[in-house]
């Protein structure tokens, strides 16, 4: 091998053990982000960077950066001294999740009207098909995320990349807001809320697809019950190391 291929080979193991690096921080931040939604961690609940290092097999430093990003997308709150917990919505901060959801969710029904294709509408079935039976099953938490992703991805429908990445954060956001403060067995909606979206959806009809979804959102939030429960302690072996 000559010295000019030798450095060369170095930066192309340097970046594939980057990019496995990555995709393992990814894999992590998406298992804490889905405890959180799916209410295995509870809200107060304390994420220590040492036990989490411990249970996921990564630095310190690598735990960090992802708590950051999950405080970044508020799903985690960081305090000096004290370091990271699962955020405790507050009835303020659902009001201004809501209130955000209306204003692009709303506003990005025509467009997906515009972009729906048969294809879609039955991606689009299929997701609210598995809410369905999520909810009828007693999977409280899962029905949450599958809801989640079914209004993630109708505003991707939209082809607005910008406004579709800000409801995903929205979503995750509401998300917790419903695991705390929602109804057991209900998500605030009619079970046949999203099969009605899509009908209007498919027929074309954006502006009833906007009034639609606006008074499914004031459902989902006037069915929250505000009440605060205390901080528990995980036990993150037990969560992630299944």
């Amino acid at each position: 091998m000559s010295d000019a291929q030798a450095p060369v080979k170095r930066r192309a193991s340097v970046n594939k053990n980057s990019k496995e690096g990555d995709e393992r921080h990814e894999v992590i931040y998406r298992s804490i982000s889905d405890a959180i939604v799916e209410q295995r961690l509870k809200p107060g609940a304390r994420l220590r960077e040492d036990a989490l290092s411990e249970v996921f097999g990564i630095s310190r430093t690598g735990i960090r950066k992802i708590l950051q990003r999950l405080a970044l997308e508020q799903l985690v709150t960081l305090t000096p001294r004290r370091g990271a917990s699962v955020t405790r919505p507050t009835a303020d901060e659902a009001k201004d999740v809501f209130d955000a959801r209306q204003l692009i969710e709303c506003g990005l029904m025509p467009d997906v009207a515009r972009h729906m294709s048969d294809k879609e509408a039955a991606e689009l079935r299929e997701m609210a098909r598995q809410e369905r039976q999520a909810l009828r099953s007693g999977q409280q938490s899962v029905a949450i995320r599958l809801s989640a992703d079914f209004h993630v991805r109708l505003a991707q429908l939209s082809s607005n990349a910008t406004l579709a990445e800000f409801v995903e954060r929205l979503c995750s956001r509401s998300s917790l807001i419903l695991a705390v403060y929602g109804h057991r067995g209900h998500l605030g909606c009619e079970s046949h809320d999203h099969d009605d979206l899509i009908g209007h959806l498919e027929s074309g009809n954006g502006e009833r697809a906007k009034a639609f979804m606006s008074r499914h959102l004031k459902a989902i939030e006037a069915s929250l019950s505000m009440v605060e429960e205390q901080e528990s302690a995980p036990d993150l072996q037990q969560i992630f190391g299944g």
